[in-house]
Order: C-alpha cells, then structure tokens, then sequence
C-alpha cells in the first residue's frame, strides 16, 4: 500500500501533535512545519509530497498568501486549507486560488482523515489522466522524430518534449521519468545529426533562409525598435535553457505581456566567448577576430578576460548600423553589482537602449561541478530548475523587472546558451594549448576514436578563426564530454552528471528569447 506523504503547516503545530500521531497511525507520514517559509523551501527541493494541510492565519504571510506561493511552485499539488474563519469572502478567494479542501475549526481526527482520504482519490485520477495523455503523445513524439525533420519541427519537438518534462516532474514516477529522458536522448541523436547537415549552409547562406542566430538576435530584435524610437531594455540572463524560463515564465507574466517569443539557434561553440561575443557585435567569430582584432581574445588566451569587451563590441556594432543613442552595460556577477545596478535604475530612463546581464545561472552551472554543496542541491534536472526558480523569487533580476512593470519599455529578453548534464566520457589527446571545455576542443593534433563527432580541419567553413594553419576543432555530441587520458578515472568522477555546454545538443543550442511590454 502507498505511504503518502503529507505537509501540515500551522503557527502553532505543537498543539496539534495528537491529530499528527492519529494521522501516522492511520498510514500517512507526516511532517510538520510551523512558519510558511520553511514549508514553501521545504516543496521546491522535495518532490514526493502529496498534500499540504495549510493554516489559513499564521504570523508573517497569510494561508491566501502560502497558497499563491505553491501554486507558483506546484499548481498540481493539492492543499487542504484550515481556518477558524468563516467568512465567505475568504472562502471564495482560496477556492478561487485551486483549493482542494476547505475545513474550519475546531477539528476532530476522523474529519481530517476524510478530507485527505477524498483529495487523494481524486488527485490520483488527475494524475492518471495525465500519465495517460502523456502515453499516447509520447507515441506521437517518438513517432515524429527522425532525421529528415526541419528546423520549425526541431523546435515544435523540443517544446514538446521539454513541456512534458516539467508537466511529469510534479508526480514521482520513476518509469514516466525514465521515459522522457530516452525520448529527450533519442531527439538528442537525430538533432545532432540535423546540426551537422545544415550548420554550414545556414551561416553562408545569401538567401537569409536560414533560423535566426546568435550574430542576428540584436539586428533582429533590439535595432528595429530603436530605429523605431522605442526605448528598449535588454535583459541576457547567462546560460538559461528552455526549461528553466518555462518554470520562470508564469511569474513573468504576472506583471507583463509576451509581444513576440521563440527559440533561436545559439552559434557553436555553445560557449559564453563566442556566443554572447557573438551576440553583442553581430558577428560571427571569424568575423569578429578580423574586424575586431583588438577586441578579439583566442583560445590561447586568459579565459578570464574573454568577455570583457561587451560594452565595447556593442558600442562599435551600433556605430556600424548607424544609430546614434545613449545606452548603458550593466553586468551581474555578485551582490555589489546589484546594489549598485538597483541604485542606477532611475538613471537609465534617460537611455534609449539599457543592457543587463545577470551571470548567476551560468555560476550556478559552474559551482555545482564545483562545489559538493551545489552538487547536492542541484542533483537532478528538477532540482536544477528549482535552484533557478528560488533565485528568480529573491534577486536582482525581478527587482529589475518589477522596476520596468511600472514604466513604458520594450524588454527584450534571452539568454546566449544553454546546457547539458553530461554523462559519457570520451577520451581524447591534445598538445597543452588546447582549450579545457568539455564539450568541445580547439587545436593541433586532436586525436580521438570517437567517429559519431563534430569534427573540422577547416574551422573558416564554420566561421571559426585558427589559432594556426593546422587548428581543428571538434565538437561533443548527445551528452558526451572529453576526458584527457592522464587522471581519466578522476576527470570522469569529477564531470560525470555536470551540467556543460560548448558542444551540440536540443538543450545547448535552442534556446529561449522574449519581447515584453508592461500591463500597466
């Protein structure tokens, strides 16, 4: 028989111990909370809880209050609301805001038991439909991926797929969740395989028929609207992937409206110096390490300083397209920045055009390969997304946009790349001038047994610059990553089921953009 799991929420829980022991007693393991914000961070990392008995007056943050804050969380888990209220209006307002029960005080055992016992059973038939609409698409996904699918399809496929990810991550099934990792890998293959088909060909192509990429996102989505005389602010969070601006999207929307939203192509290497580089110039690597030799920082180069020159690309690419405006580059790395930013808000009305971006996601991905800690909590797929979710609900950047609520900007809203977990080793031999990405290599002498890779003598093709005349590169697959052979068994403990990215996946290289206006 199931064991379910249950959360009881209330100021003053000690009193209620007897109505715990009856519960444990009757089959349920029960555990107790007595402040609503041990409970809400308690349901973000644990997702195998089944219903919430939640008090609907407590010190701090009222039950109505808690309720909005699961639902933004877990809209499917059920809560039981308690209330010595009798109000109608409170009534309506928690049956309004998806309350599955509703019980006033005082309270005997048996009432309990019964409210939870009806909210299971029809929570379990919720559930079942969705296991059983999931079923029949994951025939019709699985079905549909194949290797003639074009660019559009890639992207209706990956929306899918990543739609149901999340949807399946409310329940704790381990088979549905086994199943959408190896419909996500299947995808994986054939997407690699699409990638190297038709890579070269979009970024020579004269027809502009190809997706739109790292090099276009300003031309594409920021220039016409200051040429337009709109004010725009330009918002790249660092390394955010699909579903994690899925999980976020609902808060979003609460203060503003989607003009427009897609995904489009990050450039390879999925990397922060070329891609976001990429992003700010409106060139492409080999462009940029010839128009812009002095900005241009090589594979031989300090990583540190690769993205230093941000303000400077932009300022030179805007200067190219011949608009003559005022705008600002603010970066995100630590709490200093913020404070600072949030003090220089007010300032930037004056600007037709302000540039924000926030590198946490990005050090989130690195200080999880790291530091054991972050590992700990970003365990999984779903905890990774849940980290995400926490730093939105308490940073800068939703003071940010809390601040752009309230005023008439165009927000252009993306990312420069995404991530993988990686989880194959691939052992490869290079001189000591190669780069240390995992997922992709740049120099003399590769060498790897590896045959199903990215793999280039001629990096111009790509529009890649060569360090020298004999520089290739090549590029991970799937969730592969390259281990050297020196320390190999090391390497592989230390990266296994890190999250990378530089190399060719759905997660990596199709990644989220947004326009918003405010609703006031």
């Amino acid at each position: 028989m199931q064991r379910y799991r249950i959360l009881w929420v209330d100021d003053e829980i000690e009193l209620l111990k007897p109505y715990v022991l009856f519960l444990r007693e009757k089959g349920f393991d029960v555990k107790t909370f007595n402040n609503p914000f041990s409970l809400l961070d308690h349901i973000k990392i644990d997702k195998k809880v089944d219903i919430i008995l939640l008090d609907e007056n407590m010190p701090g943050l009222t039950g109505i209050g808690v309720l909005n804050e699961i639902n933004k969380i877990n809209s499917f888990l059920p809560v039981i609301m308690i209330t010595k209220n009798e109000e109608e209006n409170i009534m309506n307002e928690a049956i309004g805001n998806k309350i599955s029960d509703y019980l006033i005080k005082p309270l005997n055992p048996n009432q309990i038991f019964i409210s939870i016992k009806r909210v299971l059973e029809n929570h379990k038939i919720v559930s079942e439909n969705l296991k059983s609409k999931f079923t029949n698409v994951f025939s019709e996904i699985s079905n549909s991926i194949n290797k003639n699918m074009n660019y559009n399809e890639w992207i209706e496929l990956y929306e899918k797929i990543t739609f149901w990810e999340i949807e399946l991550d409310k329940y704790s099934d381990e088979n549905l969740f086994l199943t959408i990792k190896h419909l996500k890998e299947e995808a994986n293959f054939y997407f690699f395989e699409f990638i190297k088909k038709n890579y070269q060909s979009w970024l020579s192509d004269s027809l502009n028929d190809s997706p739109l990429m790292s090099h276009n996102i300003m031309k594409e989505l920021v220039f016409p609207k200051l040429i337009n005389e709109e004010k725009v602010f330009f918002i790249l969070i660092d390394n955010l992937r699909l579903d994690q601006w899925l999980v976020l999207k609902p808060l979003i929307l609460e203060s503003f409206l989607i003009h427009t939203e897609g995904l489009y192509c990050s450039i390879l290497p999925t990397t922060t110096e070329y891609a976001r580089n990429s992003i700010f110039s409106s060139l492409l690597p080999i462009e940029l390490s010839d128009i812009e030799k002095d900005l241009w920082v090589g594979e031989g180069n300090n990583l540190s300083g690769k993205n230093n020159s941000e303000y400077d690309l932009l300022s030179r690419n805007l200067l190219r397209e011949n608009i003559d405006i005022k705008f600002s580059y603010s970066k995100i790395i630590n709490h200093d920045d913020g404070k600072r930013l949030l003090r220089n808000l007010p300032s930037f009305k004056k600007n037709h055009l302000n540039v924000i971006v926030f590198n946490f996601v990005d050090m989130l991905s690195h200080a999880r390969t790291e530091m054991e800690m972050i590992k700990n909590l970003a365990y999984d797929e779903s905890s990774y997304r849940s980290l995400t979710f926490s730093w939105f609900t308490h940073s800068v950047f939703k003071k940010v946009m809390d601040f752009l609520s309230h005023n008439n900007y165009k927000i252009v809203l993306t990312t420069d790349h995404g991530t993988i977990r990686v989880k194959k080793p691939i052992k490869i031999k290079a001189d000591r001038n190669t780069n240390t990405n995992l997922r992709y290599k740049s120099g003399k002498n590769l060498s790897f047994n590896e045959k199903n890779l990215f793999f280039t003598r001629e990096p111009e093709k790509l529009f890649l610059p060569k360090q020298n005349i004999s520089s290739s590169y090549v590029f991970a697959n799937e969730n592969k990553f390259f281990v050297y052979p020196n320390n190999y068994n090391a390497y592989v403990k230390s990266y296994k089921d890190s999250f990378q990215h530089g190399g060719i996946s759905l997660e990596e290289m199709l990644v989220p953009y947004s326009v918003l206006e405010s609703k006031s």
